[in-house]
């Protein structure tokens, strides 16, 4: 079949994109980035965000100015009978270690590659392996395919990498957010690498509130409640800060389950901190929270990239950051830009915390070079890339060879 549409298909293009998201109106990391660079390639390109699931009414974050959203399945309304027997039935289309398995079921299966087989030309994007995986198999001859990776490679199971080396090969081209991630990934498809490979990082969007003048006795921890961002180890660090430093207060932004949300908040009562530690719940101005800070502290066991640290910089406010994979030490320049901790003990992450909220002025060198470092990460910037990497895939440019260094 593909053959055929292969003989009879149009010149490929790049002026029709399509983002390929698992909840757009849902909150997260990957959501706003996404939505960023939607807006930012909207300006030149028609662009379709096109969201797997829709489980809220309105979104979280704002949707970008000239960007159209479509969702596969709409479950803010109801389906049919068959559609719902559907939907009861597990997903065929990616292994079960894909985190987004629970949310996938053979209804999405069928809608989504419904969806990639309907498309007749233009560029398609996935976010996560889910999305790559499928447009490796599904996506017609004259669609340009474009992987991204939003966490990293060893974050993902053994079946899950195996189908990634089978077929991400079958991709135009392939994103990773870091340089430690590039290696990764450069080595697991060296016998069956995309056109290209390249690392692409994340952009900073536009962000509400100013520039933060560091005199709060505020220190703020940004992320989903789950294991990964370790806040367990900065309620360790706190009951250390808390002693020397009873004025200031730590602040956390993010959702989780109600389980995990209440199995923390457990936690920082057991410690005797309930009126140092404050539990915020998501907000999505998360700028103006910034603004308010004086310090940005990251407790994470691994990040697959870490945009809350570009986002606490762009405000001028300084890390301290566990040294954790793969991101942090990518953006943070140690003494410089922000403190990294080579420790994963919480005590040493207290230390780095106590560090700055007793050096005034070590505080205020940090947060000035912090916000040279975030000018590196401005859609204007990071948006060029991506619009080389699309013109190096359009079919009236030739396509370079796989490359490890450029660009970065």
């Amino acid at each position: 079949m593909n053959a055929r549409r292969a003989r009879g298909a149009r010149p490929r293009s790049t002026k029709n994109v399509h983002i390929l998201l698992l909840h757009a109106y849902g909150m997260g990391g990957t959501i706003r980035t996404v939505l960023n660079l939607a807006g930012y390639l909207a300006r030149d390109h028609d662009v379709e965000i096109v969201s797997l699931t829709r489980t809220n009414e309105e979104p979280f974050f704002e949707m970008p100015p000239g960007v159209r959203v479509r969702f596969l399945d709409d479950r803010m309304v109801p389906r049919g009978r068959f559609a719902e027997f559907l939907a009861r039935r597990p997903s065929r289309l990616v292994p079960e270690e894909e985190k987004a398995y629970l949310n996938m079921s053979l209804l999405t299966d069928l809608r989504l590659a419904r969806y990639l087989r309907s498309l007749r030309g233009g560029v398609v994007i996935g976010t996560r392996p889910a999305f790559n995986l499928a447009m490796g198999l599904l996506a017609p001859p004259e669609v340009l395919t474009i992987g991204q990776e939003h966490v990293t490679l060893e974050s993902h199971g053994p079946e899950l990498q195996a189908q990634i080396k089978r077929r991400y090969g079958r991709l135009d081209a392939f994103t990773t957010l870091t340089k430690a991630d590039l290696k990764e990934y450069t080595k697991a498809l060296k016998g069956n690498p995309p056109k290209r490979l390249l690392r692409i990082p994340n952009a900073i969007p536009d962000l509400a509130g100013e520039v933060s003048s560091l005199e709060e006795k505020v220190v703020v921890g940004i992320g989903r409640i789950v294991w990964a961002k370790g806040f367990d180890r900065l309620v360790n660090a706190w009951k250390t800060v808390a002693v020397t430093h009873p004025d200031w207060v730590l602040r956390i932004y993010g959702g989780g389950t109600p389980e995990r949300e209440e199995k923390l908040q457990n936690r920082i009562d057991e410690a005797g901190l309930s009126d140092k530690i404050v539990l915020m719940g998501p907000t999505p101005e998360i700028g103006v929270e910034l603004s308010k800070s004086s310090i940005y502290a990251v407790s994470s066991r691994y990040e697959g990239f870490g945009m809350t640290i570009l986002e606490a910089m762009s405000k001028g406010v300084p890390v301290v950051s566990f040294n954790c994979p793969h991101g942090p030490k990518e953006i943070i320049t140690h003494e410089q830009d922000g403190l990294l901790i080579r420790s994963k003990k919480a005590a040493e992450l207290a230390a780095g915390i106590c560090r700055l909220i007793e050096d005034e002025e070590l505080r205020r060198k940090l947060g000035a070079s912090a916000l040279r470092t975030a000018a590196d990460y401005d859609m204007e910037v990071i948006g060029a890339q991506w619009e080389a990497l699309l013109a190096d895939l359009d079919e009236r440019r030739p396509l370079p060879d796989c490359s490890l260094g450029t660009p970065v």
